[in-house]
């Protein structure tokens, strides 16, 4: 490896990990204005993708059955999100941002995304794609490594 580059690398390593902190500190910020722990903002980062099934919120928080449970009834009784029927399956319940809730989520998001696309804009489609598969690559190695020390359990 040619000696500017290892130097380079740690940067990166620097500047993910900086942005990382970042991050967490943000969304500890919008946690508190909303009156949120941290799970139960990342509950409704997961469905800002979409409706949910307890059962998929539960895998994807982590949590246990029962604590998933309790961390949808807390976010419906502050008005973040509903339990539904699902459409084709009536056995199913979906859970799902009420208009409210993704409203007040909205409002302090919002403005991050939108000076944030300008940022995006400076860059090529060939970047974009490379950055694109960078993060997948990066968000695929950090979940096998969730589920590695998963598998150690409790200590």
């Amino acid at each position: 490896m040619p000696a500017k580059r290892q130097p380079l690398i740690a940067e990166v390593g620097r500047a993910l990990q900086a942005y990382q902190r970042s991050t967490q500190a943000f969304d500890d910020e919008v946690g508190r204005v909303l009156g949120l722990n941290p799970t139960d903002l990342r509950c409704l980062d997961w469905l800002t993708e979409g409706p949910m099934t307890a059962t998929r919120l539960a895998e994807a928080t982590g949590l246990s059955a029962a604590a998933t449970t309790s961390l949808i009834d807390r976010l419906e009784r502050k008005d973040f999100v509903r339990r539904r029927r699902h459409d084709s399956d009536r056995r199913h319940v979906l859970v799902e941002f009420t208009e409210r809730g993704l409203e007040r989520v909205g409002v302090l998001y919002g403005p991050l995304v939108a000076d944030g696309s300008p940022i995006l804009e400076g860059f090529t489609v060939d970047q974009l794609v490379v950055m694109r598969d960078q993060l997948d690559a990066m968000r695929d190695l950090t979940d096998r490594h969730r589920a590695r020390l998963r598998s150690m359990g409790s200590g």
